[in-house]
């Protein structure tokens, strides 16, 4: 089965060899590794992939847990294989749309995949998860900040297989996406990718006088720029004329939605995942 090791924390010398060393005493095959030494921050993070026997996954997780508290480090051993329904977060702030449309799509049975709790910056989809029998959890102050430190334990406490971010508009700290690297964090952004990032992507769009405009599903990595993420992209087009409210609206009722299933839907049935920051077939 493949198996993904995260490790963060505070930087010193001999935090990866142990890691390295277990592993490779059990016999692994190592496909993957990347380590990152943040001289400036002081931090150190690492992931790794590996294939290895089903039956060695809980010894693995259990001994490099114990590595982990004894180096001070965040250790997380995750696999794809572990379960044939992954168990979603869905992230939400103030859209209910595309939220909306995937948890319809789990019900329906066009998404192999469970949703094991709903998070929010802003009570918007409060109401959403109660309608589905969702546990809801609201982790944004007043201002709708979010509090990262305790999505992460929100995640952690559901055994979430991957993060969702349903029109999220939050940026997730480097830490979180550490925590939660190799192909665990999709997001939906409301534009096309690469030609308009940003807040403001259908603005932008219309400003340069664009009649396609879409949405793009895809994975967050830890390095910003680091390659090519994209899962899905939907697009469609306007008529010349087409006010910018009617294109927004278009956008998010129907073609937001539309992309993340189907983004989803993807990594969820196993059709594709990310390899060393490249979306590639499974």
């Amino acid at each position: 089965m493949e198996i993904i090791v995260t490790a963060l924390g505070p930087d010193h010398v001999g935090l990866a060899d142990p890691i390295i060393h277990h592993i490779t005493l059990l016999g692994a095959n190592i496909s993957e590794i990347q380590m990152y030494d943040h001289d400036e921050e002081a931090v150190f993070a690492m992931l790794l992939r590996l294939q290895l026997e089903v039956e060695s996954l809980e010894p693995l997780r259990t001994h490099l847990t114990e590595i982990g508290e004894s180096k001070g480090l965040s250790v997380r051993v995750w696999s794809p294989d572990e379960r044939k329904r992954p168990r979603l977060a869905i992230c939400t702030t103030y859209r209910t749309e595309p939220a909306l449309a995937l948890l319809r799509a789990i019900r329906d049975g066009q998404v192999p995949a469970d949703c094991a709790v709903m998070i929010g910056n802003r009570p918007a989809c409060r109401g959403m998860a109660e309608q589905f029998g969702i546990p809801w959890h609201q982790i944004g102050d007043e201002r709708g900040k979010a509090d990262n430190d305790r999505m992460i334990e929100i995640l952690d406490e559901y055994q979430v297989d991957y993060v969702v971010l349903a029109r999220y508009m939050q940026v997730l700290p480097p830490a979180s996406c550490w925590k939660y690297a190799g192909g665990r964090i999709i997001n939906l952004h409301h534009g096309l990718l690469p030609g308009f990032p940003g807040i403001r992507p259908y603005h932008d769009a219309y400003q340069s006088r664009m009649l396609v405009y879409g949405a793009t599903c895809h994975f967050i990595v830890p390095e910003l720029d680091a390659g090519n993420q994209i899962i899905e992209q939907t697009s469609y087009s306007v008529p010349p004329g087409t006010s910018l409210e009617s294109t927004i609206r278009l956008g998010q009722e129907d073609n937001e939605p539309r992309c993340l299933v189907e983004g989803v839907r993807r990594v969820a049935a196993k059709e594709v995942k990310l390899h060393f920051h490249r979306v590639v077939c499974s």
